[in-house]
């Protein structure tokens, strides 16, 4: 959750203008999570500039910047590629989301601020319009900032800052879960019940609603990688289209993802 830095007493509330730097980090990472690129499917620099009509190097920066965040694996001889999580490593950070983050939401049950509460419930409310709205990156937006109002409140430092060093992988196993259909309306569900436990500060329940999600999260996710598996991959160098409007995918200011998304 971005924080509004005080000096005296007035928030800095100055806008800053986005670099193209950092908006080709991000539109290339909302490109992967959204499934435009699939785990494995190589990232030609030349590609890449020529879609979202950008320099080569800031394109390079980008790839930097997401094999740091472990979205982007670099190999000799073969280039950037979109990094491939076996179900075997997603498993394993599934089981350390349990534990991390049922304990994260027993502890806030016990300090919430009522400020807090009310930026819990207001992710929520915006997941569920994201839901609604068949909006994947809108879901994982929302449902980031509510699990950032947790880690923020639960008043353990090093919980937080381990599940902070697996975002990228958390966040890109939840667009694949996610993608079953019908998991995001039963997610909202999940979500609601965290959410009452919390607020009524009830550990017990709030830390078990928080165990049930993430393993409700695994199952689905494991269903997906199992008919990934099944699926024939794409070819290297596949015209990637967005069949919502069939013109090629191309990162420009106020893109929106179709079908390719995950939904």
């Amino acid at each position: 959750m971005a924080k509004l830095r005080h000096v005296g007493d007035s928030a800095d509330l100055k806008v800053r203008p986005i670099t193209v730097q950092a908006q080709t980090v991000a539109k290339l990472r909302d490109a992967i999570l959204s499934g435009i690129f699939r785990p494995g499917e190589r990232l030609v620099e030349t590609d890449l500039c020529q879609r979202m009509g950008v320099s080569r190097t800031s394109v390079r920066e980008a790839l930097r910047r997401l094999e740091a965040e472990r979205l982007v694996t670099v190999q000799p001889n073969r280039g950037p590629s979109v990094t491939e999580i076996s179900w075997d490593e997603a498993r394993q950070i599934y089981d350390v989301r349990a534990m991390l983050e049922g304990e994260a939401a027993a502890l806030f049950a016990t300090r919430a601020t009522p400020g807090a509460l009310a930026h819990l419930r207001h992710a929520l409310e915006d997941f569920d319009r994201a839901v609604a709205a068949n909006s994947p990156l809108e879901r994982l937006s929302a449902t980031q900032r509510f699990y950032d109002v947790i880690l923020e409140g639960c008043g353990n430092e090093v919980i937080a800052e381990l599940l902070r060093g697996l975002v990228a992988r958390i966040t890109f196993l939840r667009a694949r879960s996610m993608s079953r259909p019908g998991r995001s309306r039963v997610s909202a569900v999940e979500m609601r019940r965290m959410f009452e436990a919390i607020t009524a500060g009830n550990v017990r329940a709030a830390r078990a609603a928080a165990i049930q999600h993430v393993r409700a999260a695994s199952t689905a996710a494991r269903l997906v990688f199992d008919s990934q598996q099944e699926r024939p991959k794409r070819p290297v160098g596949h015209n990637r289209r967005n069949r919502a409007n069939g013109r090629p995918w191309r990162a420009t200011r106020g893109h929106r993802y179709g079908a390719d998304a995950a939904t």
